[in-house]
């Protein structure tokens, strides 16, 4: 095992000891912050609460140029995991704990490899995304503070992915009318039947698109998560409330789909709101996107990063390029861990990305 290796595992031990959950959404500038800062004490650090469980932590030392950008809340724990989910465990070739994956074991080797030298560097740590209200981002963002490239840190293999889908959350409402069910119905009588025929459409429209591409993905991703509405079989149903998500190409506009999967109610639903949007990466029209993919490519190549495919999972990477930066996203570990009931990540894995960034901020 390298000292490099070792640090990690050390400060990664701690950081899953402080419990980041989101929700509850009940993260404060103490606890996991307090042990940061002492990790880095000649750094410039800023500490903001946002609200809501929503805080930031942006460290500077020297004059870096690369901005580290690391997660640190955690979903939930479920009732699967066979031991404490915040006492970290080794084991052969992993570790084992909450959040470990997702990505805690990414700020642990930033903090190994900022130890391991002195070298020009930047974090910026943030405790909201499993909430999909990034607050810790956009608050950044609106600083305008300028770096040449935002590395964020996923669960990408040590690769680095370039492109990712978008994500558009949304809420419709059907309105019908009560009734008994024994006669012929007018069409638009049933709010669950208007949702059913809704359904219907949508489906037939993301089949339309199977064979859009970009960056290696294809067509769009769509789920229809939640039916609600109706009393009972013999009663016309007066309301219903359907929800439902997509996932598009960067190079897809959000707002006319939204405005073809609307169309699709007749009569017009009773109510249709995106409840939460996060831009695909790179962000901007089809030229625009191409032309930011290629610029972190750049980034990528000249840092040594093997390239990764496209991948479907949403970033807040996509929130950083929106905003002007060119971003990527790279960090240890398999997404195929994140979100599970013992949660884990290869060792391999973390001496590969804190050797990565320690040769990156440190030049070695």
């Amino acid at each position: 095992m390298t000292t490099l290796l070792d640090s990690t595992l050390a400060h990664l031990e701690r950081l899953v000891s402080y419990d980041t959950r989101n929700p509850p959404r009940a993260i404060t500038t103490g606890g996991i912050f307090d042990y940061l800062r002492a990790q880095l004490p000649d750094f410039a650090i800023e500490v903001i609460d946002h609200g809501a469980g929503a805080v930031s932590f942006y460290a500077v030392r020297g004059t870096p140029t690369i901005l580290f950008n690391v997660h640190l809340d955690t979903v939930p724990d479920s009732p699967h995991w066979s031991a404490d989910p915040h006492v970290m465990r080794r084991l052969d070739d992993r570790v084992v704990g909450l959040g470990v994956c997702d990505i805690k074991g990414a700020a642990a080797a930033l903090v190994a490899a900022a130890q391991a030298g002195s070298g020009d560097a930047a974090f910026l740590f943030s405790t909201d995304e499993e909430a999909n209200d990034p607050r810790c981002i956009a608050a950044f963002l609106a600083r305008g503070i300028p770096y040449e490239a935002v590395l964020v840190a996923e669960p990408t293999r040590c690769e680095a992915v370039l492109a990712h889908r978008g994500i558009s959350s949304v809420l419709m409402t059907f309105a019908g009318r009560a009734g008994h069910a024994s006669g012929k119905q007018d069409p638009s009588a049933s709010a669950l039947h208007q949702t059913m025929r809704w359904g219907g459409k949508a489906l037939d429209h993301v089949d339309s698109l199977a064979h859009a591409r970009f960056g290696g993905l294809t067509g769009l991703r769509f789920n229809i998560g939640r039916v609600e509405g109706g009393i009972k079989a013999n009663m016309i149903a007066p309301a219903a409330e359907l929800r439902f998500g997509f996932r598009p190409l960067p190079s897809m506009d959000i707002d006319e789909l939204l405005a073809t999967f609307a169309g699709f109610a007749d009569p017009a639903a009773a109510s249709f709101a995106e409840t939460f949007r996060g831009p695909s990466l790179p962000s901007g029209d089809i030229a625009r996107a191409e032309e930011r993919r290629l610029a972190a490519r750049d980034v990528a190549d000249a840092f040594d990063l093997p390239i990764g495919n496209a991948v479907d999972f949403w970033t807040e990477a996509s929130l950083f390029s929106a905003g002007g930066y060119t971003a990527l996203v790279y960090g240890p570990g398999d997404i195929a861990q994140a979100h599970t009931a013992d949660e884990f990540v290869m060792l391999e894995q973390l001496e590969r990305y804190a050797a990565t960034v320690h040769r990156i901020i440190n030049g070695v």
